[in-house]
């Protein structure tokens, strides 16, 4: 690969890094911390959604995003042809 094209590569990646990164801060933290309790007046599943967050939510979506980070990096891994 070329060194234009390994920059290239290399700021895609940090861009989705940084957007799927974010997202779990957003749920994990933000959700499950510092508004478990204005989110704990809604009832999701039976359970506060705040404590669902804090305890489950911010779980299913970290394994969500891996997956994520899978076929996007599959997916640019093509564009770069760097596949394996």
């Amino acid at each position: 690969m070329h060194d234009l094209n390994q920059k290239k590569y290399w700021k895609e990646n940090l861009k989705y890094l940084a957007i799927l990164l974010s997202i779990w801060f957003l749920v994990s933290f933000v959700f499950g911390i510092l508004l478990v309790d204005q989110l704990n007046t809604i009832a999701f599943g039976g359970f506060k959604l705040g404590f669902w967050f804090a305890q489950q939510g911010s779980i299913y979506v970290f394994v969500i995003l891996i997956f994520v980070y899978v076929r996007l990096m599959n997916a640019l891994d093509k564009k770069y042809k760097v596949e394996d």
